[in-house]
C-alpha cells in the first residue's frame, strides 16, 4: 500500500531552529524583528515552512560573500 508522505505545512520554532541550523533564540530574535512570520495555534507559536524557507534564502543572500 502506497502512502502519501505529508510534509508539515508549519514548524514549531525548536523545529524551525533546527531545520535552519539556527538557535531557537535567533528564531525568536527574527520574529520581534519581524524578519520571521509567525502565527499562535493554541498555546503553540508556528512558523510556515515556506516563510522559513524565505527567511533563511535572505540571511543567506545578506551573508553572501
Amino acid at each position: 500500500m502506497n502512502r502519501l508522505a505529508l510534509q508539515p505545512l508549519a514548524v514549531s520554532t525548536e523545529d524551525a531552529a533546527r531545520a535552519s541550523g539556527t538557535t531557537r533564540s535567533s528564531v525568536y530574535e527574527a520574529i520581534g524583528r519581524g524578519d520571521l512570520i509567525s502565527f499562535k495555534s493554541g498555546r503553540r507559536r508556528l512558523i510556515l515552512v515556506k516563510e522559513l524557507e524565505a527567511w533563511v534564502n535572505r540571511m543567506a543572500n545578506a551573508n553572501t560573500r
